[in-house]
């Protein structure tokens, strides 16, 4: 499996057949990830969504990517690192159920944010900790996943991860030109 870790642009992975968007428990539009997904795919993905809230922890709703270059959104809730108690817990449950979606779904390809760092508050570190221990497990929990590209907003963040997954013993596939 390849996995990669880029500066760029969530809605812009023109070539992942999904992408995973760090959800509301009400699935519409919000800040940060959710924003940028629900207005790049346009309001038919809202209107797709409403009927499937809230999100509980651990779950994941599959979607049509409607106005997004991607086939597919993949919906998963994090929490607040600063109001939830079991924030990584619920971090890694997060993770967990998006690679569960890409198996049961049969994608392989998938774009990820930064999941947590974002309006839930998580230190850069720990979430890409938390990221890489499930990532360095991706290719038993979703064997037909064969491409991830985590996509962060910084080089700060990509730093982190790199180092992360390196860590972790996964290895990171550097790509020639960066994403945007």
């Amino acid at each position: 499996m390849k996995i990669e870790v880029i500066v760029g642009n969530i809605v812009k992975q023109h070539d992942m057949e999904a992408v995973v968007n760090s959800a509301n428990a009400n699935l519409r539009l919000g800040s940060g990830v959710a924003g940028a997904i629900h207005t790049a795919a346009g309001p038919a993905l809202e209107a797709h969504c409403k009927p499937h809230a809230p999100l509980a922890y651990g779950a994941f709703l599959v979607t049509p990517g409607y106005q997004l270059p991607n086939l597919w959104v993949v919906h998963v809730r994090a929490a607040s690192y600063e109001t939830h108690k079991e924030a990584p817990t619920l971090l890694a449950q997060a993770l967990m159920a998006a690679l569960q979606a890409a198996h049961q779904n049969d994608i392989r390809t998938l774009a990820m944010p930064a999941i947590g760092t974002g309006v839930f508050a998580f230190p850069p570190l720990l979430a890409a900790q938390i990221t890489a221990k499930l990532l360095a497990r991706a290719a038993v929990l979703a064997p037909h996943l064969q491409h991830v590209r985590l996509c962060v907003v910084s080089e700060f963040l990509r730093d982190q991860y790199a180092g992360a997954l390196a860590a972790a013993g996964v290895p990171v596939f550097q790509p020639e030109v960066a994403q945007s």
